[in-house]
This record gives C-alpha cells, sequence and structure tokens, in this order.
C-alpha cells in the first residue's frame, strides 16, 4: 500500500498543478509536438491498434490519451487527481471523442491490450513498483504490453541541470518523486516472467519542451538531433528519458 503520507503530497502537487498551469502549458506548441512524438512511439512499440483497449495509468488531464484515442479501439485513463479527470473529461467533451473513459482512482475494470504509463513510475516507491507487475497481470490480457516512460538516473541534461537551472528542475518536481535506474525497472517485469526491453527516448527535446514550450521548430530540431544521437550505443546510457516495453507472457 502507498505510503498516506507521500500520497497526500502527491494528490496536492498535483491538484495544484492541474488547477490551471498544466492546461496552459501542455496546450503549448513543443509541448504537444512531444505528445504527439509520445504517441506515435507507443503505436509502434505496442503494437495497439483499432481494435484495442488501453488503460493509462497516472493519466492526468489526459492530453496524451485524447491524441491517441483515434488510433486505438478503447482508452480508460486513471488518475488519483480529482482537477486532472474534471478536466480530461470536459477536454474529451469539447473535441467529441468518444471512445476514452478518465477514472478518478488507481484501477480500471475489464482486461486490456496495453497499460501505458507516461512519467508515471517515478513517482511510486519502490515497494510499489516491485508491486506493479503483479498487478497489471490482472488487468493486461495474455500477451498484453506494458509500456512507459520514466526519466533516468544516468541522463546527462539531469546533472546539468541541478547545477545550471536547480530552481526550473524544482518547478517540475514533486518532493518525493525521483529519477530511475532504466535496467532495475526493466528487471522488475523481466523478474515477473515479462519480455521486458529498455529503450532510450531522448536527450534534450523533452527537456527543451519543458523550457520553452512555445518554440516548435527548436523541438522539432531537438528531436532530430536527439534521433541522430540514440544511433551511438555508448552515448544512450545517458539519455535523459527511458521507455520500457514489457510482455505479458
Amino acid at each position: 500500500m502507498p505510503d498516506p503520507e507521500v500520497l497526500a503530497r502527491e494528490l496536492a502537487y498535483h491538484e495544484k498543478l492541474y488547477a490551471g498551469f498544466a492546461q496552459s502549458h501542455f496546450a503549448k506548441p513543443a509541448v504537444r509536438a512531444m505528445r504527439c512524438h509520445m504517441v506515435a512511439r507507443i503505436l509502434h512499440l505496442t503494437g495497439v491498434g483499432k481494435d484495442s483497449r488501453v488503460l493509462s495509468l497516472g493519466c492526468g488531464i489526459g492530453d496524451t490519451e485524447l491524441l491517441l484515442a483515434p488510433y486505438v479501439g478503447e482508452i480508460v485513463g486513471v488518475d488519483l487527481s480529482p482537477a486532472a479527470i474534471r478536466q480530461a473529461r470536459l477536454d474529451a467533451d469539447r473535441l467529441g471523442i468518444r471512445n476514452v473513459q478518465f477514472v478518478e482512482g488507481t484501477d480500471a475494470e475489464g482486461e486490456f491490450d496495453a497499460a501505458i504509463a507516461i512519467f508515471f513510475l517515478h513517482h511510486l516507491s519502490d515497494g510499489d513498483l516491485h508491486e506493479l507487475p503483479r498487478q497489471l497481470e490482472r488487468r493486461l490480457a495474455p500477451g498484453g504490453v506494458f509500456y512507459s516512460l520514466d526519466p533516468s538516473r544516468r541522463r546527462l541534461s539531469g546533472a546539468v541541470g541541478r547545477v545550471l537551472i536547480p530552481w526550473m528542475m524544482k518547478r517540475y518536481q514533486t518532493p518525493d518523486e525521483r529519477e530511475l535506474d532504466p535496467e532495475w525497472t526493466a528487471g522488475l517485469f523481466r523478474d515477473a516472467g515479462y519480455d521486458s526491453r529498455v529503450e532510450m527516448y531522448d536527450f534534450g527535446s523533452t527537456p527543451l519542451a519543458g523550457l520553452f514550450p512555445g518554440w516548435s521548430w527548436g523541438y522539432g530540431f531537438a528531436r532530430l538531433f536527439d534521433d541522430w544521437l540514440l544511433r551511438f550505443a555508448p552515448l544512450r546510457k545517458r539519455g535523459s528519458n527511458f521507455e520500457v516495453v514489457a510482455k505479458r507472457p
């Protein structure tokens, strides 16, 4: 079970975040371009399609889920924040997207072909992370795929940011979140019987989108540069964010 004090701090932070800042920030061009890129990665790495049912853990205001919805059969997003769920439902109604559900809480009913967790795992305690693969077995169909995206403990951008702009780093972090070791995280799923692997996602494009959310062409250039850097195996270890792709047996 999550630590009640940690849960209360996380909820308080996210209620404040989703009371106005997130809505305006996430709608800006660079952030939206980043989310579109994430959706393309999810589709590519999970193989979900028009007949797939997808669970999203820690969906926030649903900005990624609403972009993913046209490509899948159904999405169910869950989040502890009432403010986030209210906004996600409002946006779904405004956009006329009918194949999404947003649920306040930590779980959803039924079986899913895939589960995604975008910048969510690093908010969980080590104990909760150890339990997650087995908990997902109750929701993922046999052969179902789990996809996550989280900050790497080895990321060069984090080391630089803590020195040059520590105030900005703190602005986008809760008191209890932290960076994760990519192989350790993938290993949790491997130990639970999943076919699990790590992919590195980026170097500077995602941090740039956070720092300069209105600079869409700057994000596009940084994304192209990231894709070039990711070709070099020795550099990949210092990437900013990593993906775990785990297939349930």
